[in-house]
Order: C-alpha cells, then sequence, then structure tokens
C-alpha cells in the first residue's frame, strides 16, 4: 500500500517535473561541494578556510531567508524556483571563467558562496512549500520523503562524478584548475537544466492573499509569532537545528579527514560523499515507502541519539573501508531524521504559514557555522578525529538538554497519542 502511495506520488506530473528539477540541481550542489572542498583545501591547507568558506554560504541563509518565505507566500512558487536556478547558473559559469583563467582565490569562493546562499535563501522556503500544492494531504509525507530523495540520490553520484572528473582531467595535478574549472561548467548546465524542468510544471503554486495591515516586515514577524505559539512547530525546529549544528560540520570537514587521516585522493573523498548518499537515499525511501509510520516522535528523537553517536564513531576511525561503513549509516539517519522531520512541519502547518515557516526552519540550519567554526578550529589545533568524536559528544548532550523542554515533550508525547488512536481506530 505504501509502496503504491510512491508511484501515485511520482504519477502527478507537477510533482514529478519538481522532483527532476531538484535532482538536478541537488546533483549541481553535490558536485560543487567536492570541487570547492577540494580546490580550497589544496590551496589554503587549512579546515579553519574551509570553514570560512562555509560560512559564507550559510549566512546568508540566517539573514535572508525570512525574505524568501514571505516571498514564497505571496509569489507564484514556480516563477521564484526558475529565476533562482537561471542566476544559480550564470554565477557558476563567471566562476568557472575564474577559475579556468587560473585567477581564483579565496575570496572569490567566499564571494560567490555569499551569492549561492542568497539565491538559496530566497528560494528554498518556495520548494519546500510547493510540494504541498502539488499532491493530495495524504501523500504528503511520501512526496516530501521522495523529495528529499532526490536529493540524496545526487549525494551517491555526484560526488563519485565530480571526483573521478577532477582525478581525470588533472591526472595527478592536485592544483589543476583546469578539471575544477570543466567541473564548474558542468555545474552551470545542470543549474541551467533545473530551470527548464521547472518551467513544465503546469501550477504556479498557491498564492496567499497577504494581510493588508502587514508590511514585509510585517509579514515575517507574523510568522515568528507563528512559531512561538505552536509548540509542536517550534519543538521541531528545535530537533532540526541541533544536527546542523553538530552533525553537518561532518560534511565540510571531510575533504580534510580524507586526506589528513586516511591520506585519500579527490576520488576518495568521493567515494565517501557517495557512501553518505548511499545510505542517505535507502533512509529516504524507506521513509517514503513508510508514510504511515507510527511513533513519529520517537522515531525522530531516536534517529538524533544514533546521529550523533555516529558522528563520534566516525571520528575515531583512521580506515577507508570503516569510515565508507560508518559514513553509509550516518546518510540513513540524517535522511530519514530529516525527511521525517520536514513531513511532520508540512502536516502542523497551515498553508498561508508554509513559506514563512519553511524559511524559518532553513534560517536554523544556517546557523551551521556556529558548530563549523568550533568544530574547524577543534580539528586544526587537535586533529580531525578528535574534533569529529567530540562533535558527537556535544550533538548527544543537546539532544538530551532538549528533552528538559516543553515543546520537545509535546512532540514525543504527541507520538504517543498518535499510537493510541491508531490502536483503537480514532
Amino acid at each position: 500500500m505504501a509502496t503504491r502511495d510512491i508511484h501515485t506520488a511520482l504519477v502527478i506530473a507537477d510533482f514529478r517535473w519538481l522532483w527532476v528539477g531538484s535532482l538536478a540541481s541537488s546533483f549541481a550542489m553535490n558536485m560543487q561541494q567536492v570541487a570547492r572542498g577540494w580546490f580550497v583545501y589544496e590551496m589554503t591547507a587549512s579546515a579553519i578556510d574551509l570553514a570560512w568558506v562555509t560560512m559564507s554560504f550559510m549566512i546568508p541563509q540566517v539573514i535572508f531567508s525570512l525574505w524568501g518565505g514571505v516571498v514564497a507566500d505571496r509569489m507564484p512558487k514556480r516563477l521564484i524556483l526558475c529565476i533562482a536556478q537561471i542566476l544559480n547558473c550564470v554565477a557558476t559559469l563567471i566562476m568557472s571563467a575564474i577559475i579556468l583563467w587560473g585567477q581564483a582565490d579565496f575570496w572569490d569562493f567566499i564571494w560567490f558562496g555569499t551569492f549561492n546562499g542568497i539565491v538559496l535563501a530566497l528560494s528554498f522556503p518556495a520548494r519546500h512549500a510547493f510540494v504541498p500544492d502539488l499532491v493530495p494531504e495524504r501523500l504528503v509525507f511520501t512526496a516530501m520523503a521522495l523529495n528529499t530523495t532526490s536529493m540524496n540520490f545526487a549525494r551517491i553520484l555526484a560526488p563519485a562524478l565530480a571526483g573521478f572528473l577532477i582525478a581525470w582531467i588533472a591526472d595527478g595535478d592536485t592544483n589543476s584548475t583546469l578539471a575544477v574549472g570543466i567541473v564548474y561548467l558542468v555545474i552551470a548546465l545542470l543549474y541551467l537544466t533545473s530551470s527548464l524542468t521547472i518551467l513544465l510544471i503546469d501550477s504556479r503554486g498557491v498564492v496567499s492573499e497577504p494581510d493588508k495591515k502587514n508590511s514585509v516586515i510585517g509579514d515575517m514577524l507574523a510568522g515568528v509569532h507563528y512559531l512561538v505559539k505552536h509548540p509542536p512547530v517550534f519543538g521541531l525546529l528545535i530537533l532540526s537545528v541541533i544536527p546542523f549544528l553538530f552533525g553537518m560540520p561532518l560534511n565540510t570537514l571531510l575533504p580534510a579527514f580524507n586526506e589528513d587521516v586516511l591520506l585519500g585522493g579527490p576520488d576518495d573523498l568521493g567515494v565517501l560523499l557517495s557512501a553518505m548518499g548511499g545510505g542517505a537515499i535507502l533512509g529516504s525511501l524507506m521513509l517514503a515507502a513508510r508514510g504511515d509510520l507510527r511513533r513519529k516522535g520517537m522515531w525522530l528523537i531516536g534517529t538524533l541519539f544514533a546521529w550523533g553517536f555516529a558522528t563520534s564513531a566516525f571520528g575515531l576511525s583512521s580506515d577507508l573501508t570503516v569510515a565508507v561503513v560508518v559514513l553509509a549509516f550516518i546518510g540513513w539517519l540524517s535522511s530519514w531524521n530529516m525527511s521525517l522531520n520536514r513531513g511532520m512541519l508540512q502536516l502542523e502547518v497551515e498553508q498561508k504559514m508554509r513559506g514563512r515557516v519553511m524559511s524559518l526552519d532553513m534560517m536554523s540550519h544556517g546557523l551551521m557555522p556556529l558548530g563549523v567554526l568550533p568544530v574547524a578550529w577543534v580539528a586544526d589545533n587537535y586533529g580531525i578525529n578528535t574534533s569529529l568524536f567530540v562533535s558527537g559528544i556535544v550533538f548527544i548532550f543537546l539532544v538530551s538538554l532538549s528533552l528538559l523542554m516543553r515543546a520537545i515533550r509535546y512532540i514525543w508525547s504527541g507520538s504517543r497519542a498518535q499510537r493510541r488512536a491508531e490502536r483503537f481506530g480514532v
């Protein structure tokens, strides 16, 4: 029954085109992660510099995401997504030219990351708020999990493709600008493909009538007020912040871990990222096939604890095979947890507020540098292994501490209430 829901969701043409467009843009972002991480670390040999490049991408998400939420609630979502991918395409072409001419330096990656972060902040809320506009409510969990699957599918193939292209074109030259520049050309083509695919969607997306009494700032504040007044929504956002602070820094530091601990090359980095993507796609597909999953609150919190333990375990690894296995498990946990969180969030939020709530969700993810910088500092001073081990311990501690909050207990008890309702057919 649940597997049939996957087919039913993908049969809906508008959702299918959104899914394909998301796949193309996710390929672009994941290929860029490998190319950027490899090039910057070869250029600077500093984990802190890797963290700064990540911050240039994440900080705009904190500053501009609320604007993106208001835009998503006021404007056609299809138009927002199409314009965003065209802007990314143009900017990537410019960055490719700078790299190919041998003029790229650390600051170029900072301005490019900042621009990408702004575009993502203004379009991310629309992409996720678009999903419930395209599918019936009973398919929302399945559709959100499939949307995550498109991103995770890219995490399997895109890193390996980028790593292979760099290794093949560079032919042993670790400082090859030609290889990285060509990868950026491929990334630009993927952004263009995404924008063209979005144009095939018939639905413009539901546009809410703005409150005439509110300015744009007033609409932003209304979103914050809505969050405060709805404990389940607030709790779900808290539980999405913690892994971005102390789970996701692993992704940023993976190029340094690969080179300093595993003594690997760009192809090994591609394998590591693909292993994480493989676990992630398995997790999102499993959730898509179990849209009727019971005890969702318990699953949500339980996978957070396991994610923290796995992060610490990865920090202790020094063998490529062990690292691949642990990363695959982390990918499964992160995908299951994030898909579940997003699905629960969509069902808790009123349609007219979805864009703004998704922007608040994105803003919380933009806090990731607050975790990346201290973790990177520990890496530079005490080693990558130690930094990731400590990151996992802090992760576990914060999840444990969050259980003292009323909003988190509400989610936990809500899952038990749902179980009782299902048991008695209420």
